[in-house]
């Protein structure tokens, strides 16, 4: 791990939105402006595009340039809020330069930091990187809480810049370190999962495969799942094009549809197993979620990948010595779906 100071770098200082529609509107609302970010890098506007399905609806995430795409439509409801993504790379101003450091190795230095501040965060991992999306609002109680650990950095329009100081001292007290268990009720499906990528030159590929997967498919069911109707499977995919990086979380019925050769994976081809957060919607205004769970996850030395959808927090994580997630966070709380 190199001694530099590490960044978290202000991507999209004022462009960020969460959007959910239900499944209904899925092929109508949203697939044929789907289409357009699968053309070539260079003819696409939106930069920053995920878009996350459960059982419930689906999350998307998009820039500026993509909110404006957005169809008006009975079926979407928007977050309140105007979020933006930071990220934390260890120089070299862009997230592509940085190694993949997990959830859980920001959980001490950002996750813990903003939670003892009552800063509430949106979380999205991806093949690449790591991004906490927070309040424009918060945005000054956000940088001068890092600020003491980090160098901020902004980007404006593609060149980063050292992001201004905006002041916050008045009220600001540094709090002590408290405890944070786990307070939502935990559920582990019985999919696997694995995150992976792959180049953006192949994208044309397989975009008719990633249309269905995304929008007209229902997914494929685990046979090797323990009970026969397998109600502990779920529907979770999800799809990140940022920057021109891809990243894909899927489990491993869906993988299987995609060409090998196009997929990036590690050598030792790891499956993970997913922990879903929350028995109600948790809501956007809560501060801690994230915390409660990298923190047990991060002391365990287990790498985690954290996606906050609309409705439900995921984390999908595997321990160094093949242990599952699950076992880091309270057993009396994780159940079955």
């Amino acid at each position: 791990m190199s001694s530099q100071r590490r960044e978290p770098e202000l991507l999209y200082p004022s462009s960020g939105a969460a959007w959910t529609w239900d499944h209904a509107a899925q092929c109508v609302c949203w697939a044929p402006r789907a289409r357009a970010l699968l053309r070539p890098a260079g003819n696409r506007e939106c930069k920053f595009f995920s878009l996350t399905e459960t059982p419930e609806d689906y999350t998307i995430i998009v820039d500026e340039e993509g909110f404006l795409e957005l169809p008006s439509s009975e079926h979407l409801s928007v977050a309140d809020a105007t979020w933006l993504a930071l990220n934390v790379v260890s120089g070299g101003g862009s997230f592509s330069s940085s190694q993949p450091i997990g959830v859980t190795k920001i959980a001490k230095s950002v996750i813990a930091p903003l939670a003892d501040q009552n800063i509430s965060v949106f979380m999205l991992s991806t093949y690449q990187t790591d991004f906490i999306l927070v309040r424009e609002r918060d945005l000054p109680f956000v940088t001068h809480t890092l600020s003491s650990e980090f160098t901020i950095l902004r980007v404006v329009n593609g060149e980063t810049v050292a992001a201004e100081n905006l002041g916050i001292t008045n009220g600001f007290v540094k709090p002590k370190m408290v405890q944070r268990p786990v307070i939502h009720p935990l559920s582990s499906p019985s999919n696997r999962f694995c995150v992976t990528s792959l180049d953006p030159d192949t994208l044309p590929t397989v975009a008719t495969l990633l249309m269905d997967v995304m929008f007209y498919s229902n997914g494929v069911k685990d046979p090797m799942a323990a009970s026969g109707d397998d109600c502990g499977h779920i529907r979770f995919f999800s799809f990140s094009l940022i920057e021109g990086y891809i990243s894909l979380v899927m489990d491993v019925q869906t993988q299987q549809r995609f060409p090998g050769n196009l997929l990036f994976t590690s050598a030792s081809r790891e499956l993970w197993k997913m922990v879903r957060i929350g028995g109600q919607p948790l809501g956007f205004d809560e501060c801690g979620i994230v915390a409660q769970i990298s923190e047990p996850l991060a002391a365990a030395d287990i790498p985690a990948y954290y996606i906050s959808t609309f409705k439900f927090d995921h984390a999908v994580g595997l321990s160094s010595r093949g242990a599952p997630v699950g076992p880091a966070v309270p057993s009396s709380q994780l159940g079955g779906t």
